[in-house]
């Protein structure tokens, strides 16, 4: 059964790039990497009921599965290439398979990047996907160095995805703009888009980026800490969708705009020079972004209001083992 599982991956996701030797179906894959190009790697776990809520569609799953290691190879700079996968199951599941795989693959075609080996296990169902990507020598996006007085950016909304998620768990009235605003927010948690074409349009432009898994308070923070500055952002210039708006005041909207998870946007820095070059280069790609605050001395992020008090973001943002 594991092999027809495997085959059934295989079939679905396959993916010709000349620089694949060999792939599934031997005991490692045999990799070129191109002359002039380091190589990016990361790595995520997704588990059930910790990053996903049971009942998830599998092809969403497989999807996000996909996506949220995308955007880490965005937040370099780094355009993909291969990935790998490993797949636990409580049991065989060769509908649930297919349904994965497709989702998978929906995500990976557009991107030319070819999945080429992994695992599959019994266990609770769980994840890991480790994805390969190229950059030049010395053009990759890093965290550490943002300077004091950059501007901080943001590409796409916030806090949709944690929205998202909350709103899967609360009810709300059954109307035409209601369930509209909630399917949105719903497809943000489960089918985000990983900003690879922002990530590489930013080399040479942007100081620092991250992408926001975490939170934004949390993930601006690691920039922070990582080069050794603090951040000042402004909740009134934060990007909201309208479906979020829709659905929650203002509070909650700021809330899970500041600290919730999920929404695989960039957040980056770039000197008050360039800001006209990265209007012009994410304008060209149809990349929205926003300009919420700055880089200045000192450490951690502040958070100012809408009438210019300081306020206390609530908790950092999401922690595994918080």
């Amino acid at each position: 059964m594991e092999f027809s599982l495997i085959e059934c991956i295989r079939a679905l996701t396959q993916q010709p790039r000349d620089d694949v030797r060999l792939g599934i179906g031997d005991d490692a894959a045999l990799l070129s990497v191109p002359v002039g190009q380091d190589l990016a790697v990361a790595i995520d776990t997704l588990v059930e009921g910790v990053h996903f809520p049971p009942g998830t569609a599998a092809a969403d799953i497989g999807w996000k599965a996909l996506a949220v290691n995308l955007s880490d190879l965005a937040a370099m700079g780094a355009s993909p290439a291969w990935a790998l996968l490993a797949l636990t199951l409580p049991q065989p599941n060769q509908a649930f398979v297919e349904d994965f795989a497709q989702g998978f693959a929906e995500l990976a075609r557009p991107h030319r990047l070819a999945l080429v080996g992994g695992d599959t296990t019994r266990g609770p169902l769980s994840i890991s996907v480790a994805v390969h990507g190229f950059v030049a020598p010395e053009k990759a996006l890093v965290r550490t160095g943002a300077k004091v007085g950059d501007a901080v950016l943001v590409t796409g909304t916030l806090g949709d995805a944690a929205a998202g998620l909350h709103a899967l768990g609360n009810p709300f009235q059954a109307d035409d703009k209601h369930s509209s605003a909630r399917d949105f927010l719903v497809a943000r948690l489960n089918r985000p888009t990983p900003q690879l074409a922002a990530g590489s349009a930013l080399r040479g432009l942007a100081h620092a980026c991250i992408d926001i898994s975490d939170g934004l308070v949390a993930d601006l923070g690691h920039i922070c800490t990582a080069s050794g500055v603090a951040a000042e952002i402004d909740t009134a210039l934060m990007p909201l969708s309208p479906a979020l708006m829709a659905l929650y005041d203002d509070a909650s909207a700021q809330q899970f705009a500041l600290t919730g998870g999920d929404d695989y946007e960039l957040c980056f820095t770039v000197p008050m020079a360039r800001l006209a070059n990265v209007q012009s280069d994410l304008s060209r790609i149809g990349c929205g972004f926003t300009r919420i605050g700055r880089i200045v001395e000192g450490s951690g992020v502040k958070v100012r209001g809408a009438n210019g008090e300081w306020l206390e973001s609530g908790h950092a943002g999401w922690d595994h083992f918080a």
